[in-house]
């Protein structure tokens, strides 16, 4: 049977066709926010010592998938391997190699494609433009215009064409979030467009060119997910990412079935950190329609070996940091819980410590207030030593200290701003010191904030919004990000103190053995 051939030009492609077999099935392994966990992690998402891993106690990390995803191979029908975005940011070894080492291993690894998440843009276009020109694959957006971007035009794909041995083709589309001018430094070069808006029209032209198998890489979250299937039933798989959500049938802890069915489209996402390798086993009949979705995300605990000549590479890509990563700065009394399930949602133990620190630096500026955006505590840390490694892993964004003042009013619209989008699990939620707030999640967005009370002179005092407050919070938020935009004019704001994680080490060292709790400053009501 001769091979389709593709032809990717401008908006529109050539593709031969061949005579539709009776079926068609493959093997979808996938990925989906690995968020540079090269090494293997604990069971807070952090990295894990050698000792641990040594005790059959770690998962995942980048050795194990080396493992893990050749085998997958070898036992599958037509196997292809996807990623659903934010390979990037999340440990010292991107903060040190950018995309370097990502585009190393995802090679090695021998992905097809995959979509572009919000944290590949943390660094702007320019290190994405250069990652995408590093990896031997397609790196898709679908649902943004990068023509006015030099160091992505013509880089990044709206859509792919994987053409299988038999002839067979499936359409690839890639969506990031619409708002990722929030979450990330995309610059002011690249416009979005919603997840629905994108994956239409790129499907509408891969069904006028005769393609009837289509999957979407989707880095928007698992709500929009189930939307998205709805809107567009032409979908034939969605490869889900950004949220985080683990899909299982033998999970109690998991939020969905794998896979979860819309109409004939199956959705999936596998967690994130590379904790699992996604296994979905598809079957198409002669039309393109799914007639059978089957499979289940892949722990890779210890009974994965780790591929030996890829820990001997990582090891060498390691040994630069050791000497930052291993040093130890403080002791915690208990862990320390940091996990987005939590800090995306109600006051947690990370964003007290965050926040305190954040005020403490600053305490004799005048500043009376901290805010800290629960999606930039990206783990937790363990009871005992606690090392400088641990700290970046919670704080790998080198975000700087900002301080500022707003007026009351404008307090009060960033707090309604932090709780807008808790459904979603956004990580603009507001960790707080020097203040109190409740909310109520039944109102409507913009109106949730039903008390605000601040801190003076040991006391509390309810919020005034013709006053003016200190603020202290990072360079991010500051500047508008998460939908913060009504810090971006604030007066007297200074962008470029200490970086957030010395703040937290060394306000970790002068308070330990640190004790994390609660305080109650954030209630629901």
């Amino acid at each position: 049977m001769k091979a389709r051939t593709t032809l990717l030009a401008g908006a529109g492609f050539i593709f031969a066709a061949v005579p539709a077999a009776a079926e068609f099935s493959m093997t979808i392994l996938h990925t989906n926010d690995f968020h540079a966990r090269f090494e293997p992690i604990n069971r807070f998402d952090s990295t894990c010592s050698a000792e641990d891993n040594a005790a059959g106690e770690c998962f995942g990390g980048i050795a194990r998938l080396a493992t893990a995803i050749p085998a997958a191979r070898e036992g599958a029908v037509n196997p292809i391997l996807l990623d659903g975005g934010d390979m990037f940011q999340g440990t010292l070894i991107h903060t040190y190699y950018k995309g370097e080492a990502t585009a190393e291993f995802m090679n090695q690894l021998g992905y097809e494609a995959m979509v572009v998440g919000n944290h590949e843009f943390n660094h702007g276009p320019e290190v994405l433009g250069d990652f995408v020109g590093s990896v031997n694959f397609p790196v898709l957006l679908s649902n943004a215009d990068v023509s006015n971007e030099p160091a992505l035009d013509r880089k990044v794909q709206p859509f792919w064409l994987h053409v299988f041995p038999s002839g067979e083709a499936v359409g690839l589309i890639g969506l990031t979030p619409a708002d990722n001018a929030d979450l990330s430094s995309p610059g002011e070069n690249i416009t979005f467009s919603s997840a629905i808006e994108g994956a239409r029209k790129e499907v509408e032209r891969l069904k006028a060119g005769g393609i009837d198998k289509i999957i979407v890489l989707s880095h928007s979250g698992y709500r929009i997910d189930l939307e998205l299937a709805a809107a567009v039933p032409d979908i034939d798989v969605i490869i889900g990412g950004h949220s985080h959500t683990l899909f299982s049938n033998t999970d109690d802890s998991a939020a969905s079935a794998y896979p979860t069915m819309v109409g004939t489209t199956a959705i999936v996402q596998a967690y994130a950190h590379g904790k699992y390798l996604g296994v979905l086993n598809v079957t198409f009949d002669d039309a393109g329609v799914v007639t059978s979705a089957e499979g289940a995300p892949m722990l890779l605990d210890a009974s994965v070996a780790e591929d030996p000549d890829t820990v001997a590479r990582l090891t060498e890509l390691a040994a630069p940091l050791e000497e930052i990563r291993n040093r130890v700065v403080a002791e915690a009394a208990a862990p320390i819980e940091g996990d987005r399930s939590v800090c995306r949602v109600e006051e947690c133990e990370m964003g007290n410590l965050v926040t305190d620190a954040m005020l403490d630096r600053v305490k004799d500026q005048g500043i009376r207030i901290a805010i800290q955006n629960g999606g930039g505590l990206r783990a937790s840390i363990d009871a005992g030593e606690v090392t400088m490694g641990e700290v970046l892993t919670v704080l790998p964004f080198q975000n700087t200290l900002s301080t500022f003042e707003v007026t009351g009013e404008q307090l009060l619209a960033a707090l309604e701003n932090g709780v807008s989008q808790v459904e979603d699990g956004a990580g603009r939620f507001p960790q707080v010191a020097g203040m109190q707030f409740t909310w109520d999640a039944a109102a409507e967005p913009g109106s949730r904030i039903v008390e605000v009370m601040v801190e003076v002179d040991g006391g509390l005092e309810p919020l005034d919004p013709a006053a003016t407050y200190g603020v202290v919070s990072n360079n991010y938020v500051r500047g508008g990000g998460d939908g913060y935009e009504m810090f971006e004019e604030a007066a007297n704001a200074y962008d470029f103190g200490p970086d957030l994680a010395d703040v937290t080490a060394q306000f970790l060292a002068a308070n330990g053995p640190y004790t994390p709790y609660i305080s109650g400053r954030i209630s629901r009501k």
